[in-house]
C-alpha cells in the first residue's frame, strides 16, 4: 500500500503526569498507584469523546480524535474530573498532576502506531502546559474558535525542540483560574482618564479634554512612568466603568482622574490617583487658579503622583514638566481647540481644517509657540496622507522645521518631521527622527508605531514587529496601535490573529475603511472568499480617494475565488482608467495565474524604481500571490536587483 494512503489528518492529544519520574523514584508503589488512578479516570472520557488510545507510554497516553472541537472538549473534562478526583484526595502525595498538548496534522499510521509531526507537536506543547492546564496549537484554534464555551488565551510563539519554525500555542483558561484573584498590576502603570468637563458652558469640553491630553504629555517625560496613550483612555469618555474593569483593560495598577470647571479665565481643576486593585484613593487636591497658572497645575499634579509611586524626579524632568509653552492664555485656548478637532472630528473639513485655522490663530498671537507649530505640521501632514493633498506637505515641513528652531529637544516635532519625511520616502530621515523622538520620550504618541512602518519600509521586519508590539502595549485600544500590530500579524502571515485583534476595532473605536480592506486580505488568504469579497466591497464603497485601493483587491479576490472573467473585467476597467499603477497590475496578474504578464509588470516596477512596487512581493497581503514564481529564475533576478532599491525614492 502506497504511503499516502495510510496518511490522514487527525487531531492528536498528549498527556503526560507531572513529576511522575521523581515520583516514582521517591515511591515507586505510589506512582504505579496513581498512574492506575488516571487510567481509569481518564478511559471513559475518551470514549465518550470518540477519542482512540493509540497507546500508553508509562504515565503517558497518546489519542487520535476525529475533530479538534472533540479531543478539546475531552480535554476539559479530563482536567476537570482530575480536579474533582484531587479535590476528594486526603493528602497531597495522592493527587494526580497532569498535563495535555493537542495539535492537528498529518499522521501516518503504521502498524497500529501512528507518527509524524503531528505526534512530535502534541507532544513538545503538552510540556509548555501548567499543572492542570491544556495547551493548543493555532491549527487547533483555528478550528474550535467561536465553537467552544471556555475562553482561550495565546501564550505567544515557541520555539520548539527539532521542530522547524516557531508554533504559536493557545491555553484554555480554565474556569477554576477565572475565581483566582485578579491580577496585580504595575502601580507605575497609570492610565489618567478622560477629565469630565463640569463648566457653565458645554463648548468647553475642549479644555478638559485638553487638560486630559497635556497631563499624558506631561507625565509622559517622568522616567519610571508607563503611561497609557490618549487613545486608549480616550475609549471610556463618558462610559459608566468600573475602576477595576477598567484597570483589566488598559492593565494598569494606578488611574487618574478629574473634572474641569472653566468660567472665564477662572479654573478649578480637581483630581484623584486611585489604587486600581483596591479602588482606594491614595491622593485627591483640587487647585483654584487663572488660566495662566495651568501649567504650573500640571506641573504639581506631576510631581504629586511621582511622590504617591515614590518615584524621584530629576530636575531636568521637572523642567521639562513645568516648562510654559505661552504666556498667552487665548493663545492656548486656541491650541486646545485646535488638537480637540483635530482629535475628535474624523473629517477633513470639520476636523484637521478646523483645527489647523485655531492653531494658525494661535501662532499669530504667540509667534514663538513651539507647541503649536508641531500641531500644525502634523495636521498638514494628516491632509496629505490621509486626504491625499500632497501639495500640504511644503507647509507641514515647513511648521515642523520652525517648530524644532524653537525647540530641538521637543520629541513630538520629530515625530511630526518623520511623517514628512517618510511621505517622501525618505526612510532613513524618518527612522533617525523617529529615533531621537523616543530617546527624548519614549512614550510619545504614535511613535513606536510609526517607526514599525518605517522599519518595514526598510525591509528589517523582525526590529519592526518589536516596534507593533511596543506601540500596542502603550495604546493598546487606539484604533492606529491595533492597525499597526494587525500589519505586523499579516506581514507573518498570522491571519487568523490578525482578523481576532481587529474586532477591539468594533469594540472600542471606529470601523474605518482600511479595517475593511485588512480584513479582506486576512479572509483572502485563508480562502474565505465570499467574507474577503464582502469586505473588499465595503471598502469599495467608502474609498472616494482612492477607487483602486479597493478595486484591485477586489480583482484579485475574483481572481482566486475561480471567478477570472470577473477579476479581468476589473482590471481592464482599472487600467482603461489609468488609475491603476503598476504595483496593482502585477499582483493582479499574480493572482490571476498568468506569470508573464506577472513578471514583466515587476520589471516595468524595476526600471521605474517602484520600491513600493517590489516590497509588496514580501509582505503579507500581496506576497503569498507571489509564491508560485519564487523559484523562477526571472522573479529571482528581479529581486536581487530590487534588493539596493528597497527605501529608495519612487
Amino acid at each position: 500500500m502506497e504511503e499516502s494512503r495510510l496518511r490522514r489528518l487527525a487531531a492528536i492529544m498528549f498527556t503526560d503526569m507531572v513529576g511522575y519520574t521523581a515520583l516514582g523514584q521517591r515511591n515507586e508503589s505510589l506512582s504505579l498507584t496513581l498512574v492506575e488512578d488516571q487510567r481509569k479516570l481518564i478511559r471513559p472520557i475518551l470514549r465518550k469523546y470518540f477519542g482512540k488510545e493509540i497507546k500508553t507510554i508509562g504515565d503517558a497516553f497518546l489519542v487520535e480524535f476525529r475533530s479538534a472541537l472533540e479531543a478539546v472538549e475531552c480535554a476539559y473534562h479530563i482536567q476537570k474530573a482530575i480536579k474533582e478526583f484531587n479535590n476528594a484526595a486526603s493528602s497531597d502525595e495522592q493527587r494526580l498532576h497532569l498535563r495535555i498538548g493537542i495539535h492537528v496534522g498529518d499522521v501516518l499510521e503504521l502498524d497500529g502506531d501512528i507518527s509524524g509531526d503531528a505526534v512530535n507537536v502534541a507532544s513538545r506543547i503538552e510540556a509548555l502546559a501548567e499543572d492542570g492546564g491544556v495547551c493548543l496549537t493555532r491549527q487547533v484554534y483555528d478550528h474550535i474558535q467561536n465553537k467552544f464555551e471556555l475562553p482561550i488565551s495565546s501564550i505567544g510563539s515557541k520555539t520548539l525542540k527539532n521542530i522547524s519554525s516557531p508554533i504559536q500555542v493557545f491555553k484554555i483558561v480554565m474556569p477554576w483560574e477565572e475565581q483566582r484573584k485578579a491580577p496585580k498590576f504595575d502601580s507605575r502603570r497609570i492610565a489618567i482618564l478622560p477629565f469630565s468637563n463640569i463648566s457653565p458652558d458645554p463648548n468647553d469640553e475642549y479644555f478638559a479634554d485638553g487638560m486630559t491630553e497635556e497631563l499624558i504629555s506631561a507625565m509622559s517625560k517622568i522616567k519610571g512612568l508607563k503611561v497609557i496613550a490618549r487613545t486608549s483612555v480616550m475609549a471610556f469618555k463618558k462610559k459608566e466603568k468600573k475602576i477595576d474593569e477598567i484597570a483589566k483593560d488598559l492593565e494598569v495598577g494606578t488611574i487618574l482622574e478629574g473634572s474641569v470647571r472653566k468660567a472665564g479665565d477662572r479654573l478649578r481643576i480637581t483630581v484623584q490617583l486611585i489604587d486600581s486593585e483596591t479602588s482606594d484613593h491614595l491622593w485627591s487636591e483640587s487647585y483654584d487658579r487663572e488660566m495662566k497658572d495651568v501649567f504650573a497645575v500640571q506641573g504639581e499634579i506631576a510631581q504629586t503622583v511621582a511622590d504617591s509611586l515614590k518615584i524621584r524626579l530629576l530636575d531636568e524632568t521637572k523642567e521639562k514638566i513645568e516648562k510654559i509653552v505661552t504666556k498667552n492664555s487665548e493663545a492656548y485656548a486656541l491650541y486646545l481647540k485646535g488638537i480637540y478637532y483635530a482629535l475628535n472630528e474624523y473629517t477633513e473639513e470639520a476636523g484637521v481644517r478646523k483645527g489647523i485655522k485655531c492653531l494658525e490663530k494661535a501662532i499669530e498671537l504667540d509667534p514663538t509657540f513651539s507647541l503649536a507649530y508641531a500641531w500644525l505640521a502634523d495636521s498638514y501632514a494628516s491632509l496629505s496622507l490621509a486626504y491625499s493633498k500632497y501639495e500640504e506637505l511644503p507647509k507641514a515641513e515647513r511648521a515642523a522645521s520652525r517648530a524644532l528652531e524653537l525647540d530641538p529637544d521637543m520629541a513630538f516635532a520629530h515625530v511630526a518631521l518623520s511623517g514628512i519625511l517618510y511621505s517622501k520616502r525618505d526612510f532613513g530621515g524618518a527612522e533617525r527622527e523617529l529615533r531621537r523622538a523616543l530617546e527624548l520620550d519614549p512614550n510619545v504618541p504614535e511613535g513606536h508605531g510609526y517607526l514599525f512602518y518605517t522599519l518595514t519600509a526598510l525591509g528589517r521586519t523582525g526590529e519592526a514587529a518589536k516596534e507593533a508590539e511596543k506601540a500596542l502595549e502603550q495604546d493598546p485600544l487606539a484604533e492606529f496601535a491595533i492597525q499597526v500590530m494587525s500589519d505586523s500579524l499579516i506581514n507573518r502571515r498570522e491571519y487568523a490573529r490578525a482578523l481576532e485583534l481587529m474586532i477591539k476595532v468594533r469594540d472600542y473605536g471606529r470601523d474605518n475603511p482600511w479595517f475593511f480592506w485588512r480584513r479582506g486580505w486576512c479572509y483572502l488568504h485563508t480562502s474565505r472568499f465570499d467574507e474577503a469579497i464582502s469586505e473588499f466591497e465595503k471598502r469599495e464603497l467608502e474609498a472616494h480617494t482612492h477607487p483602486h485601493s479597493s478595486k484591485f483587491p477586489l480583482a484579485i479576490a475574483y481572481a482566486m475565488s475561480g471567478k477570472k472573467e470577473q477579476a479581468k473585467m476589473i482590471l481592464k476597467e482599472l487600467e482603461t482608467k489609468g488609475t491603476v499603477p503598476t504595483w496593482d497590475s502585477a499582483p493582479i496578474y499574480a493572482a490571476l495565474g498568468e506569470s508573464e504578464q506577472t513578471l514583466k509588470f515587476l520589471e516595468k516596477a524595476l526600471e521605474r524604481k517602484e520600491s513600493h512596487t517590489l516590497t509588496d512581493t514580501t509582505d503579507g497581503y500581496a506576497g503569498p500571490l507571489y509564491d508560485y514564481l519564487r523559484n523562477d529564475p526571472r522573479f529571482i533576478a528581479i529581486m536581487k536587483k530590487a534588493v539596493p532599491l528597497l527605501g529608495q525614492s519612487t
